[in-house]
């Protein structure tokens, strides 16, 4: 369920303050940083290991890229290629880093706006 997205409040981190939509993702992805995607790691019960930070990456790189978060196809594309998986494997990978779901665990972590009209998967 999307929520209201004028509905935002500042969040202190390490690094400094940032500013979250009422489900906690970033109103300014230009906000992101490291301390916050541990953050919402934190939150979301994940611990990040290596090939979350690659997937976050990539996903961040992305957004930098084309201006517009990456859907989950595109961070399935990813790690069939880092690990040379085929499409159902790569799938079955990124749904182990991210088990809640791509929005609401990888968007948010990797600091993207909340997506409007995807699903939750």
């Amino acid at each position: 369920m999307r929520t209201r997205p004028d509905v935002t409040q500042l969040i202190q981190l390490p690094s400094g303050a940032v500013e979250v939509d009422e489900a906690g993702y970033l109103v300014d992805p230009a906000q992101w940083s490291r301390d916050f995607a541990m953050k919402v790691a934190g939150d979301e019960g994940l611990t990040p290991n290596e090939l979350h930070w690659q997937v976050i990456a990539f996903m961040r790189s992305y957004l930098d890229q084309h201006g517009i978060a990456a859907d989950a196809r595109f961070a399935i594309r990813f790690l069939a290629d880092e690990l040379g998986l085929d499409k159902h494997d790569a799938k079955h990978a990124l749904f182990e880093l991210f088990p809640e779901g791509y929005v609401k665990q990888a968007c948010k972590m990797a600091g993207m706006r909340q997506p409007r009209a995807w699903s939750t998967g």
